[in-house]
């Protein structure tokens, strides 16, 4: 259910880089429930940590299901241990499935067949409640289950009461309202050939809407020794692993990137110029919404295949130097998920051009009725649109308006208006590409800015630059599939211009090194501490502990903070001095120890890296907030050394203070920091960070001597 966070966002003018992908939702959830079905152990490495998977985890425990691992380290994977086609547990159990669709329509044929004598109740959220799964009861009830709705006829929640189900010739399922329900059964269906001893049959009942997700369900299948055939078009033979055993581990088994987040990154290749690489999922994946990437070819992308990553940017450019996107008529029917990001790309196509989704009926009975909803949100961006009950309609308008997007708990809603940040062609501001990515670093170091044209300037928003304003609501719906998305996107954005990342303890003299670097290279500033310091500050403000962590995650996003010069400002208060005194810094690096802390303003750092460059400094800034930076320093000096600087500081502000005592306080927050779980702060050796110690340097030559470093870099790269 939505909630009253907000999420604005600012313009980006670029989009450059590469981007991980998570595991797919859609194979994650296949292979937990096929391997707790099968006969054996299986270990499954890749999968999606999101709410749709542990749903689905969580639920499969409560039949019976043990599992060995945590969904949080998908390169270490979750050992399954298979039932063998009965659940031991599930007697009088409640299955909470939140907004998924798949789990609740997988889940139910799997309680029916594979727990006779479980007496089950599935439920979830608000929104599940009415989303229709008549089709599938209606199929296994055929068979001999005994069902019960809850609440509204043909509606979950339900109730499945012990049975005993009848053989049967033919399992029949209609398939134009989900072809999740054909999955449900087509995964139960080795259980049923084991138990009547002969191939099980299911015929499609009219249409079959969003094929490519059954394939993906065969292809799974296979994995675990299915047999599986198709001897007319909408029936479909399935054959058990074995005489005895319906489902047989493949001991081992991989979950490969999710293809429908993949939409969201190649788009913003087409909209931010690119390239964009999403790295995890290729031309030989069996997700079909792999094809999202010819149809976003067809709106202006120049696509680029490999084994292993599918890589999208601008084809064409206009005459002012914006990516060039292109209105279409498209039957998106075989990509249904991944097609709601074209509604996003098709407001920047051309003024008045109209851009036609067909075939997408299905977005009626997702978590919310998404063409009302991506409808309705798109004509709050300015945009005319005309909807249908499977089609619709967006005709771009020639500027964007500020928007506030409802997102109805729907994580895709969030993520598809997210590409609504990219500059449009109707706003006033304009970044000159080639200046910026191209000739980025070369021009930075001929045209410095003037003394106190600072980076701490732009952090009024592009967004009020460009006379308009985003705002996400309630941004923690992504969590359904994709986490840390906004994170992520945020990410892909600042690769796109040239950063330098400056890491170092307390008092090494890093902000006053990195500040100069900027002034010296033309680029933006950002003293990663300054926003700790501050949050520090305003939830001292809010009278908020340390240790309430829910607390300073909210505060965190709702502080207005803005820098000019060397001043910083909290809510429009100039707060320089007072974010400076030492129990705030010892308070700043408390909270910077906590991780959803961290997390929260995580994105407001990288929102920094704007043409034509950054110079950042922190105690993360190339190993967690710029992973990607072109130049990642590790800026240190002896502890002594430190103390006496921030001494000298201090005095020189007439802050009454004590040798000494810095000393000891500079040695505890070393001590801290190092220590600490999330991102401690270390030098790696053989890593590509550079090693500085300003112990015996002054101040210039430290720039110098990095200034020279990223010239090398850059000729490198040039």
């Amino acid at each position: 259910m939505a909630t009253s966070v907000q999420l604005g966002l600012d313009l980006r003018p670029l989009a450059c880089g590469r981007v991980q992908l998570p595991g797919s939702k859609s194979l994650s959830n296949r292979a937990l429930l096929l391997a707790a079905l099968a006969q054996g152990q299986t270990t499954i490495a890749g999968l999606l940590d999101s709410d749709d998977t542990r749903v689905m985890v969580e639920s499969l425990r409560r039949l019976g299901v043990t599992f060995a691992g945590d969904l949080s380290n998908p390169s270490q994977g979750l050992a399954v241990q298979g039932v063998a086609g009965r659940f031991p547990g599930g007697r009088d159990s409640q299955l909470f499935v939140g907004n998924s669709g798949l789990t609740i329509r997988t889940l139910l044929p799997a309680v029916v067949v594979a727990g006779p004598d479980c007496s089950v109740e599935l439920h979830g959220v608000a929104r599940m409640h009415e989303r229709p799964i008549a089709d599938l009861v209606d199929g296994l009830r055929a068979l001999g289950a005994s069902i019960d709705y809850l609440g509204e006829e043909g509606f979950p929640p339900l109730r499945v009461n012990p049975t005993t189900l009848r053989a049967g010739q033919v399992l029949k399922v209609k398939g134009n309202v989900s072809s999740q329900f054909l999955t449900g059964l087509l995964q139960v269906a080795p259980l049923l050939a084991v138990q009547w001893g002969y191939p099980v049959d299911i015929e499609v009942d009219g249409p079959l809407i969003s094929r490519p997700y059954i394939d993906l369900s065969v292809h799974m299948l296979r994995s675990f020794g299915v047999q599986v055939s198709e001897p007319s078009a909408g029936r479909f033979q399935v054959a058990p692993a074995g005489q005895s055993v319906a489902l047989r581990s493949p001991s081992h088994l991989h979950v490969e990137s999710d293809a429908s987040s993949a939409s969201y990154f190649l788009a913003a290749g087409l909209l931010g110029g690119g390239p964009v690489r999403v790295e995890g999922v290729g031309k030989n994946s069996a997700q079909g919404d792999v094809q999202f990437a010819h149809a976003l070819a067809a709106m202006g992308a120049s696509i680029t295949w490999g084994e292993e990553f599918i890589e999208a940017r601008a084809a064409q450019w206009t005459a002012d130097g914006r990516p060039e996107v292109k209105a279409v008529c498209l039957d998106a029917n075989a990509i249904p998920d991944a097609a709601m990001t074209l509604v996003t790309v098709a407001l920047y196509a051309p003024s008045g051009s109209t851009t036609r989704l067909e075939g997408i009926g299905s977005w009626r009975v997702k978590e919310t009725d998404r063409i009302a909803a991506m409808a309705k949100e798109a004509r709050a961006l300015g945009a005319i649109v005309v909807e249908g009950p499977d089609f619709i309609e967006v005709t771009a308008p020639a500027q964007l308006t500020s928007a506030s997007i409802a997102t109805y708990d729907d994580h895709r809603v969030a993520m598809s208006f997210a590409l609504a940040s990219f500059e449009h062609p109707g706003d006033k501001l304009r970044v000159n590409r080639a200046d910026a990515v191209g000739n980025g670093v070369e021009k930075a170091v001929e045209k410095p800015r003037e003394p106190g044209d600072n980076c701490a300037e732009a952090a009024l928003p592009i967004a009020q630059q460009a006379g308009r304003s985003l705002v996400i609501q309630d941004p923690g719906c992504v969590a359904k599939t994709f986490p840390e998305f906004f994170e992520v996107f945020a990410d892909v954005c600042a690769q796109a211009v040239p950063v330098v990342a400056i890491d170092g303890p307390t008092a090494s003299g890093k902000g006053t090194v990195a500040a100069q670097l900027a002034q010296r290279l033309g680029f933006y500033y950002l003293d990663s501490g300054a926003i700790y310091r501050l949050l520090a500050l305003a939830s001292q403000n809010q009278g908020l502990s340390d240790e309430d962590e829910p607390g300073l995650v909210a505060c965190a996003g709702q502080m207005q903070l803005r820098f000019q010069a060397d001043r910083a400002f909290l809510n429009n208060e100039d707060v320089s001095l007072a974010i400076r005194a030492e129990a705030i810094g010892n308070r700043a690096s408390r909270l910077a120890a906590l991780p959803l802390v961290r997390r929260a303003l995580l994105r407001r750092q990288r929102d920094f890296a704007r043409p034509p460059g950054l110079v950042a400094d922190g105690r993360d800034m190339a190993s967690v907030v710029f992973p990607h930076a072109q130049l990642k320093i590790f800026l240190t000096a002896s502890a002594e050394v430190r103390a006496q600087r921030r001494y000298n500081q201090l005095k020189e502000k007439g802050i009454p203070t004590t040798l000494e005592g810095l000393l000891a306080d500079l040695l505890a927050r070393d001590e801290r920091d190092s220590n600490r779980a999330v991102a401690p702060l270390r030098f790696i050796e053989g890593s590509d960070t550079v090693f500085l110690d300003t112990s015996e340097m002054s101040v210039s030559q430290a720039v110098e001597e990095i200034e020279h470093a990223f010239a090398k870099k850059a000729a490198e790269r040039a």
